[in-house]
């Protein structure tokens, strides 16, 4: 009878978890350094959170590798729904093409919960240069091959593979400049050392605004409605050149269901407050998700085999 009795006793210990989780406090693990944007986002949302659940949701920042240190932690925590990873799509749809090996597996060690935001980046160029839209950019490089330049934040980032998709389609020749953090690029522009970036409209819509540099185009299937004047290059007839980033929320393999669907229903709850979803994401140039688990799934599918695609043709590799 023991055995049947401390079975009994651990699916009611089960049930009884389920029923209450969280019943102590969930670690939000971000794949950044404090300040960005996802760092931002992720204490607010943790702040709102910590609220509904009457439970701290406590913020660890885990940067470095390319997200894979904070990818790996988490793929390796307990999975009883109590450490969450908010990360973006290098983890998941760009680091399996550039590595040749990884301490985590894309595919079974992370169940995926909701994708939060979708940005799209903005190709920007410094004001002297001598075109103001993708046709005069694309004719200009034509007749100068290798006299322009852009940024990127290193081999593989999403301004790198942008920019080699943007040559491969339209049969030009640019220079890629790599720089050694995403905060960088923009000011490489503005100061001059390379002509081009592609760039967030968070962190470019200032300088924009006072002209310390000029908008080409921008991606995504419809136009921002911050910069509306801006075409899309699916519109230019670039469709391919993909230059959207997304923010995330997982956990790890194995996590109770429970977990998964309160984590995901109450992180859209959050997301559809007005206030916060006006002015903390769409007035910042996010576009406001909240897709559910299986969504989310379907689309990492799709966006990975997209970014396998541009990481070929990029020739970008990380070791």
């Amino acid at each position: 009878m023991k055995p049947l009795l401390a079975a009994l006793l651990l699916l009611c210990s089960s049930a009884l978890q389920a029923q209450t989780w969280p019943a102590k406090p969930v670690h939000l693990v971000v794949a950044y350094p404090p300040g960005g944007g996802i760092d931002v986002m992720a204490r607010q949302i943790a702040e709102k959170l910590t609220a509904r659940w009457q439970q701290p949701v406590v913020v660890e920042n885990r940067p470095g590798a390319n997200t894979i240190v904070a990818a790996e932690a988490v793929a390796k925590s307990a999975p009883d729904g109590y450490t969450v990873l908010m990360t973006t799509d290098a983890t998941f749809s760009i680091n399996p093409h550039l590595y040749a090996k990884l301490p985590y597996d894309a595919q079974k060690d992370f169940i995926p919960v909701t994708m939060l935001v979708l940005l799209q980046q903005l190709l920007v160029a410094h004001p002297s240069v001598p075109f103001d839209d993708l046709q005069g950019l694309v004719k200009f490089a034509k007749a100068n091959p290798g006299k322009l330049n852009y940024a990127s934040y290193g081999s593989g980032s999403q301004p790198h593979l942008s920019g080699e998709m943007l040559k491969y389609k339209a049969g030009i020749d640019l220079v890629h400049v790599p720089y050694k953090g995403i905060s960088l690029a923009v000011p490489a522009v503005i100061a001059g050392e390379v002509q081009l970036t592609f760039a967030g409209i968070a962190s470019s819509l200032g300088p924009l605004q006072a002209g310390r540099i000029k908008p080409i185009a921008i991606g995504g299937k419809q136009r921002s409605p911050l910069l509306p004047q801006v075409p899309t290059f699916a519109e230019l007839g670039y469709p391919e050149v993909e230059t959207h980033a997304w923010f995330g929320l997982f956990l790890p393999a194995n996590s109770p269901q429970s977990a998964v669907q309160k984590t995901y229903l109450d992180a859209k709850a959050v997301l559809d407050e007005p206030g916060f979803r006006q002015k903390q994401l769409i007035d910042k140039g996010y576009e406001v998700v909240g897709s559910a688990p299986d969504e989310f799934v379907a689309y990492l599918k799709k966006d990975s085999e997209n970014r396998a695609r541009a990481v070929k043709i990029s020739g970008a590799k990380a070791e």
